[in-house]
């Protein structure tokens, strides 16, 4: 017979008032529960903690793991996803000491972690869970998935099960131990609540959400299953208090450790490159780009001399499929590049201007990506309720258009703020038509039919975007 949950806590409560109490393990077991005792005993001595100190000239003034803000976001929280390692008080020296957690890979001393527990610092000790010491050396950290590999002197260490984070399902029960706050061998349960979780700093990560309590301190440290294996290293939790509240998120293990497999050969990680720059498509944009329902991934932008640029690709194309696999979400793309070898050409599935299209591409390493900047006779349309104004020589120097876009000056509640135009924002495109200056947007827009969808390709600071506006049915 099953209970339920807040029955079975009643029970744990009453039970021994009526000098009937029933073992933890008894409960467990009219529920169904798992018990997770066993699983913590053998697992307790692969979890380590991990203290840091650097010099406070190198400790950056804002915490770089704090997720920036999206322009134009529908979610008003995205600022509360935090990466989650504790910070102690200033030592007297002037350092600062940050503490995180880890587990041990293998008996030969290579511990996992998160790269924002070790970035930066001058110094890394690794406590064992029998109080033993070791400095630590940082053999490669890797910013874009979050995750760093050190490595302690030590023989017959013990050593974690590495499991399948391809396996998880939403629903099943996973464990954590941490150090949140500094208290070491901290234990959580809770159940996976989603998985291949998009979040904005995770371009490269598809995470693992769950509902086990982990706090600052915890970060880099294991998530098991029920088999005692470890499926994910919890990275961030999402809070407006810097507490956990309900939601935590861990980097699949099977991700952790192909970029481990890496930096134990080079000491850094390789990712493929293809040199677009990606949004999402909304109802509004499936609309504007003839696609029979919202999928894809949408080419905002095109960098120079990049793959994308050599193979033909161009502003407005959708890309549905990647070396033969489907695209759903714009969110899958950058990962299905990431892992692509460098050098392989890679066939793709497009559509461009309603019309499916095959392109080839021959994906390069990822480097350092470029940044643009952005800075101002104005006229003003009556129908998108806007007003704009023609970019300087020097403007148009600065950003590279030569010979297109126009800067928006002002903007009215009507079609054009509802669309998600911004002040300062460049118009580029308006219904695939370049916008080469004001006057011609003017001209441009007397043309627009009311009650449909139609594309408008922007720069907003140092990206580019399309977003969908449509005028009313009635002016």
């Amino acid at each position: 017979m099953r209970y339920p949950h807040r029955i079975l806590q009643l029970l744990a409560l009453l039970l021994p008032l009526c000098g009937m109490a029933a073992p933890p393990a008894r409960l467990a077991e009219m529920q169904n529960l798992p018990d997770f005792r066993k699983l913590v005993k053998q697992n307790e001595p692969t979890v380590v903690n991990i203290s840091t100190t650097q010099a406070p000239a190198r400790k950056a003034a804002k915490r770089p793991y704090a997720l920036p803000e999206q322009p134009g976001s529908e979610n008003p929280y995205l600022e509360f996803f935090k990466r989650f390692f504790q910070e102690r008080p200033e030592l007297p020296s002037g350092q600062a000491n940050s503490l995180g957690s880890g587990f041990i890979l293998s008996p030969d001393g290579y511990i996992l972690t998160n790269a924002h527990v070790a970035r930066d610092a001058d110094k890394i000790i690794v406590r064992l869970s029998d109080q033993r010491e070791r400095p630590a050396k940082v053999i490669g950290a890797d910013d874009l998935t979050d995750v760093a590999l050190l490595k302690i002197d030590g023989e017959n260490l013990p050593a974690v099960k590495i499991g399948d984070s391809d396996a998880l399902e939403v629903g099943e029960w996973v464990l954590a131990i941490g150090s949140p706050f500094g208290l070491e061998q901290t234990a959580t349960q809770g159940i996976v609540s989603a998985v291949g979780r998009n979040l904005p700093s995770g371009t490269y990560v598809p995470f693992i959400q769950s509902d086990v309590a982990v706090n600052p301190g915890s970060s880099g440290g294991p998530l098991f299953n029920l088999r005692g294996e470890v499926v994910g290293i919890n990275s961030q939790i999402y809070s407006s208090t810097g507490g956990y509240m309900g939601l935590s998120f861990a980097i699949p293990i099977k991700l952790a450790m192909q970029v481990v497999e890496q930096m134990k050969a080079t000491g850094e990680v390789t990712r493929g490159w293809l040199g677009i720059l990606l949004q999402a498509v909304n109802n509004d944009l499936a609309e504007a780009f003839r696609l029979d329902r919202p999928r894809g991934a949408l080419v905002a932008q095109i960098l120079p001399d990049s793959p994308a640029a050599s193979a033909g690709f161009k502003q407005g194309d959708i890309i549905l499929r990647y070396g033969g696999e489907p695209v759903e979400d714009s969110s899958q793309l950058p990962r299905m590049i990431g892992v692509t070898p460098v050098g392989k050409t890679v066939a793709m599935s497009i559509l461009r201007n309603g019309e499916p299209l095959e392109i080839k591409a021959t994906i390069a390493r990822l480097e350092t990506a470029p940044e643009v900047v952005s800075t101002m006779d104005e006229h003003n349309d009556p129908r998108l309720k806007i007003i704009v104004a023609d970019l300087s020589n020097e403007q148009r120097r600065t950003l590279g258009m030569e010979e297109q876009g126009v800067l928006v000056t002002t903007l009215d509640e009507g079609p054009a703020a509802n669309a998600g135009l911004y002040p300062d924002d460049i118009i580029l495109q308006l219904n695939h038509n370049p916008v080469k200056n004001a006057n011609q947007f003017v001209e441009l827009a007397k043309e627009l039919p009311k009650g449909k969808a139609i594309p408008l390709l922007v720069r907003r600071e140092n990206e580019t975007l399309y977003l969908a506006v449509r005028l009313p049915d009635k002016e």
